[in-house]
């Protein structure tokens, strides 16, 4: 038989005489890849397939109203763990849009020093804008005025030489 590499684990594996076209090995997890990739290829390519699987969700959604309202009050543990999934999501795309924006500030002709920290600095790497705030105060040009005193005395604390 012919060997082949799956190309989802790039595992080797044997090749079936009854489909010479195969790609992807049979292990379950491979086997679920290549189903998911080829539902969305065809969601995108087959607009009745697309009108069908939109259908069928809409009926179903419409004989069990109330399903999602039930199932989130029986289970608040997997509401806490769906909105912090969430965060996690919003996170990422928000560093995903900023990953190549190279056109809001360039640090790179700054002379401070940038330090990328934390577990999200990894999805940062060609990027040269960090996903915290930052707040850059430039001190004033002009020197305040001096404070006039009452009399002609001299301020305490300074020597007479100095004032």
């Amino acid at each position: 038989m012919d060997q082949r590499y799956c190309r989802f684990c790039r595992k080797q594996f044997e090749l079936s005489r009854f489909h010479p076209e195969q790609t992807v090995c049979s292990d379950k997890t491979c086997q679920q890849q290549r189903g998911g990739q080829n539902r969305k290829q065809k969601l995108v390519l087959d607009p009745e397939y697309r009108a069908v699987c939109r259908d069928s969700a809409q009926k179903w959604r419409a004989s069990h109203a109330g399903y999602w309202k039930q199932y989130r009050a029986s289970r608040p543990e997997s509401v806490e763990r769906n909105r912090l999934q969430q965060r996690q999501r919003d996170l990422r795309r928000r560093l995903a849009d900023l990953a190549n924006n190279n056109s809001a500030l360039d640090l790179k002709a700054s002379v401070a020093g940038v330090w990328w920290l934390g577990p999200a600095a990894e999805d940062l790497r060609n990027n040269n804008l960090a996903s915290a705030q930052v707040f850059i105060l430039q001190g004033s040009s002009r020197k305040p005025p001096l404070r006039e005193t009452s009399s002609k005395q001299h301020p305490s604390g300074l020597p007479a030489a100095l004032a």
